[in-house]
């Protein structure tokens, strides 16, 4: 691998609204040719979870949820809508912290984020409307990859993307929730460093890095939900966003 590389980040518009049944390849791959591009082998397609997600039909309307009790308990310690409570409980595995207005859970991807990942802004019109994480974010991924490269013949990554916050630093950053075609990992275990000394544990998350990357082109309100990441060396491989969820017992902070 030639690791100076150019890498370009294209964004790509997407002017339709999306609506439950839309194919997101077409759209992809239309709007890739209305801005006069096409996809290269090897180039990584990052997407949005929210036009994935209004595709799958999971955007929700709050006025169908009944909060349960323990929800008006949290809706009455946090401010937020008991309803929304509700659902993000639903959506959980567990409630991992609670403070002031934040609810921080492990959802049932395995994702430790805030609200379990529900939207509630940029779903549409409607103000009782909350958008919910693609149910299998990695299916999601496979199903667009594959759908791509049966109409166009070319072999793409695919990352599905989400902005999540850290525990650490301010600031929200788009990280990988759903992969296909490539590993969410770059493990140099086993491999010597500049000095010779074999590293022992060192692994990057190069698929969090790419969409972060790729967030730079895309903005929050710019209807431009997929970028092309082109240039970056990697083999195809099926892989799982799995790889890089940690588990609960080998979280420190858990």
């Amino acid at each position: 691998m030639n690791e100076f590389n150019k890498i370009e980040i294209i964004p790509i518009l997407i002017r339709d609204d999306i609506k439950k049944g839309d194919n997101i390849a077409d759209l992809i791959i239309k709007s890739i040719k209305d801005k006069n591009e096409s996809l290269q082998e090897n180039d990584v397609v990052i997407i949005t979870h929210k036009i994935i997600s209004k595709a799958e039909g999971r955007t929700t309307d709050l006025r169908n949820i009944v909060p349960s009790e323990e929800s008006k308990k949290i809706s009455s310690n946090t401010g937020k809508d008991p309803r929304l409570v509700e659902l993000i409980i639903s959506q959980s595995n567990e409630i991992v912290k609670i403070e002031r207005d934040i609810i921080i859970t492990e959802t049932k991807h395995g994702f430790v984020c805030a609200n379990a990942g529900i939207d509630t802004s940029n779903v549409g019109k409607l103000s009782d409307h909350v958008l919910l994480l693609p149910d299998d974010p990695d299916e999601s991924a496979r199903d667009i990859r594959n759908d791509i490269n049966a109409k166009t013949g070319v072999n793409v990554g695919i990352i599905i993307s989400d902005t999540f916050g850290r525990p650490f630093r301010k600031g929200q950053v788009n990280i990988a929730i759903g992969v296909a075609g490539i590993d969410p990992i770059k493990s140099y275990i086993g491999k010597r460093d500049m000095y010779g000394k074999i590293l022992r544990v060192t692994e990057i998350a190069i698929a969090d890095e790419i969409t972060s990357a790729a967030e730079l082109v895309m903005g929050k309100s710019s209807r431009v939900p997929v970028s092309i990441v082109r240039g970056y060396d990697f083999s195809l491989n099926d892989s799982s966003i799995s790889m890089v969820t940690r588990s609960k017992k080998d979280d420190l902070f858990r």
